[in-house]
C-alpha cells in the first residue's frame, strides 16, 4: 500500500512530466475511479472532470499525507492511491493494459491513473478547500508543523492503542500500516501501549523513530525512481530496511526472540515482546 514515502517519490519524480503543461484531453474509462464513486454521481463525477479539465495548466505536483495534488490554474486534482493505484505514461496512440482515468498533455504524453482493484480514487474541485478527503487530514508527518511538542500534545489527548493513534489520519497524515510497525519497533514501543500513556523520553523516541523510517523509505522509494513508462512498475526494495513488518515468527535483529502478529483494526500488527514496553 502506498504510504507517505511512496507518495512522495511519485510526486517527485512526476513534476518534470507535467508541471507547466496544458491538458489537451481527460477521458473516465472506469467511472468508479472518480468521486463519487458510485451510481449516477460517479458518472456524473465522470462527465465533469471530463468536461472540465482539458484547457487547463498543471502548476505544481505536491502532497498532503497520502494524497498526491495537482495544482492547476484553475483548481486542483487530487488523488489517492489506497491499496495498490498507481500512475503510469504513455504516448496517446499506445495506450495497453488497465486505464482508469487518462489525463492527455498533447504530443508529450498521457498520464493514467491505474487500480486494477477500484479501490483509489481521482477527483477534481475548482478549491482545495472542497477535496473533503484533505479536510479530515491531521498534520503532516513530515512536514514542518510536526513538531515533538505537537506530536507530544496528540498523543497525551488519545486513548487509542499506540498503532491506531498512528494509523488515524485525521491525528498524523502519511503513516500507513507499515511504517506505524517499524516506527514503534525502532522505539522499543508496545503497539497496544494506550497512546496517552507514554512519557517524554518515549514521545521523544517515537518521534525520531518516526522520521527516520520515513526517510529512509522515501531514499528507497527514490532509488531506483518510479519509472512511469513501465506500466509494471512497482517500488523495489523496501522489504529489505524493514525490521518486522511481514517477518512473523523470524527472529528480532534487536534481540533475537520470536516477531509476533496480533491483529488491530483489523490490520496486522507485527511486534516483538521483549523489547516493545
Amino acid at each position: 500500500m502506498p504510504e507517505l514515502p511512496e507518495v512522495e517519490a511519485v510526486v517527485r519524480t512526476l513534476r518534470p512530466f507535467v508541471v507547466g503543461r496544458k491538458i489537451t484531453s481527460c477521458h473516465v474509462l472506469h467511472p468508479i475511479a472518480v468521486r463519487p464513486s458510485s451510481g449516477r454521481g460517479a458518472r456524473a463525477a465522470a462527465a465533469r472532470i471530463e468536461r472540465a479539465l482539458p484547457g487547463r495548466r498543471v502548476v505544481g505536483v505536491t502532497r498532503l499525507g497520502k494524497f498526491l495534488l495537482m495544482p492547476l490554474d484553475r483548481g486542483v486534482i487530487a488523488m489517492h492511491f489506497r491499496l495498490d493505484g498507481q500512475l503510469v505514461w504513455f504516448e496517446a496512440t499506445k495506450t495497453t493494459g488497465h486505464i482508469d482515468v487518462a489525463i492527455g498533455f498533447g504530443g508529450a504524453g498521457t498520464l493514467g491513473f491505474v487500480d486494477g482493484r477500484h479501490f483509489g480514487r481521482v477527483e477534481f474541485e475548482e478549491d482545495q478547500s472542497q477535496i473533503a478527503g484533505l479536510k479530515k487530514l491531521g498534520v503532516d508527518s513530515l512536514s514542518k508543523e510536526f513538531t515533538r511538542p505537537r506530536f507530544a500534545e496528540l498523543l497525551a489527548k488519545s486513548s487509542l492503542p499506540l498503532k491506531l493513534f498512528l494509523l488515524d489520519q485525521k491525528k498524523v497524515a502519511g503513516i500507513g500500516n507499515i511504517y506505524s510497525n517499524e516506527a514503534m519497533w525502532l522505539a522499543r514501543l508496545k503497539p497496544m501501549r494506550r497512546a496517552s500513556s507514554l512519557k517524554p523520553a518515549e514521545v521523544a523516541r517515537l518521534y525520531k523513530s518516526i522520521g527516520s523510517i520515513l526517510r529512509r523509505a522515501l531514499e528507497c522509494c527514490l532509488h531506483p525512481a518510479p519509472n512511469f513508462r513501465d506500466p509494471n512498475w512497482w517500488f523495489q526494495g523496501i522489504e529489505d530496511i524493514l525490521n518486522l513488518y511481514g517477518r512473523e515468527g523470524l527472529k528480532c535483529r534487536r534481540d533475537g526472540h520470536p516477531i509476533l502478529r496480533s491483529e488491530q483494526g483489523g490490520r496486522s500488527t507485527f511486534w516483538c515482546k521483549a523489547c516493545q514496553k
